[in-house]
């Protein structure tokens, strides 16, 4: 006689996110949208400083404390505890370590695994925090400190923030939705990335950026730019993180859920 196998059931990320952390969340992610997408409002006419030099290191400024005010608010409402926040650190610097392995040549990022991984199994707001802590901390390691860096910090913390919203699903559908969503992640990082410095740079007069342009024509030409000279780049590093959650995400992700069991996680 035999047993039927077990259905296929949904299983809840260990940390939830609370409605104060949510909303502290929300402003983090609004103050990213700004910073990305302030060039598409200007005025006509109007004088776009040549880089991001000025500005990056107040959006620098703003997003550390909305990162402490994320994790305080997990602290004090509950959804995370002092063994968690020890997880994020240790998960930070692993994927410090790996990202300095190959810190974006051909536009491969190992670190992407450990964000999409640790964020499946703690959730949103613990991935939001691990992307962004894990850029950071890449940036020390390897000397990539620049105005690229808290545009690479919001990236990366929307990276881990969606893998930490997707459905539920256990067993091979999770395995191969995290995959998918690894190849789109590593599009959608690589296509906003280009946004801190592409409106502020001269190119061929069909995909340059024009202050006071309709927001769909400078959309048009930034799509064009992004075609033709970055997806190249970005194709690979959603290919290497989706083989690596292919290859390693099963093993990955029982470790991860049996050390947030035994040490009794909130």
């Amino acid at each position: 006689m035999t047993t039927a196998a077990p259905p296929t059931r949904e299983l809840p990320p260990l940390l939830r996110l609370r409605t104060r952390s949510a909303a502290v969340l929300a402003i983090v992610s609004a103050v990213g949208l700004v910073a990305y997408a302030w060039p598409f409002v200007v005025s006509p006419g109007a004088a776009l400083d040549t880089s991001h030099g000025g500005d990056a290191p107040w959006f620098f400024v703003i997003l550390l404390p909305l990162l402490a005010a994320v994790v305080v608010a997990e602290l004090s409402s509950g959804g995370m505890d002092a063994k968690a926040v020890a997880m994020l650190g240790m998960l930070a610097a692993i994927g410090a370590a790996l990202r300095a392995l190959g810190p974006g040549a051909a536009g491969l990022e190992p670190s992407f695994i450990v964000i999409v991984l640790g964020a499946r199994v703690f959730g949103r707001g613990f991935g939001f925090v691990l992307g962004a802590l894990t850029l950071f901390s890449g940036a020390m390691i390897t000397g990539g400190v620049g105005p690229w860096l808290p545009f690479q910090m919001f990236a990366a913390g929307w990276v881990g923030l969606f893998a930490g919203m997707l459905p539920r699903w256990r067993g091979r559908r999770e395995i191969a939705l995290l995959a998918a969503y690894s190849i789109v992640a590593g599009l959608a990082y690589g296509m906003l990335l280009n946004l801190w410095f592409w409106p502020f740079a001269a190119y061929a007069p069909e995909v340059t950026y024009v202050a006071g342009d309709p927001v769909a024509a400078n959309l048009h030409r930034y799509a064009v730019f992004w075609a033709t000279t970055s997806l190249g780049w970005d194709v690979p590093r959603g290919i290497l993180t989706a083989t690596a959650v292919v290859l390693a995400g099963k093993p990955v992700l029982g470790a991860l859920r049996r050390t947030a069991r035994r040490a009794h996680f909130t």
